[in-house]
């Protein structure tokens, strides 16, 4: 059987990262397809629903959508629960990150200055703080979600608090989500994870 097949653009971010990532933590190899701008016009006809990643396994049509494709992963290899009820708050945490997402969204395509700073501004003293306490409220002991191990829902917070952390969100201190503790420890335990370092040693 050919490997599994994982598209997105050629870029350590965002949702395509997180599956890369779940990859990398089964231990499962893939064939990871990494876009260039410039391809990425004559690529989008051919997914399902105009956007990556996209995930192909032999013997099944294209599967898109990063919270999919995330789950399929997760119940394959591990990284998510079995029980039903535990598996749904997972999910309930992953979509939690996409409505930050569709929330940040906007301001990534204001080219005003003045006004993106405005948006900005406002994303991070309104939104963002509140999604913070929110996903507070659903941690427990830790260090992550569920506990010791690692799942696909800890990739999906590790990715979202390493993007502000990061300082590349413009007009949006680092420290946005420095407040919550517990996010906090998620966030660096995953980082420090001896097979996520090794994941960004190789460049």
């Amino acid at each position: 059987m050919s490997k599994p097949k994982l598209t997105y653009f050629d870029a350590p971010v965002s949702r395509g990262e997180e599956c890369r990532l779940a990859f990398h933590l089964a231990g499962v190899e893939f064939e990871d397809v990494r876009l260039k701008r410039d391809q990425w016009l004559a690529y989008k006809p051919t997914t399902p629903f105009g956007s990556v990643p996209v995930l192909e396994l032999e013997g099944h049509p294209p599967l898109a959508q990063s919270n999919a494709i995330l789950v399929l992963l997760g119940r394959r290899y591990g990284l998510h629960p079995k029980d039903d009820f535990e598996a749904a708050r997972h999910e309930a945490v992953m979509g939690h990150v996409e409505d930050l997402r569709a929330a940040v969204s906007p301001s990534l395509r204001i080219a005003d200055e003045a006004e993106k700073k405005k948006a900005r501004e406002a994303l991070a003293t309104g939104y963002l703080p509140t999604w913070g306490e929110r996903t507070e409220r659903q941690l427990g002991d830790g260090p992550f979600f569920a506990g010791g191990k690692i799942h696909v829902v800890d990739i999906k917070l590790f990715i979202t608090v390493r993007w502000f952390a990061s300082g590349a969100v413009d007009h949006v201190p680092a420290t946005v989500f420095a407040p919550f503790p517990k996010l906090t420890r998620l966030y660096e335990s995953f980082r420090d994870d001896a097979r996520v370092k090794a994941w960004y040693a190789k460049g």
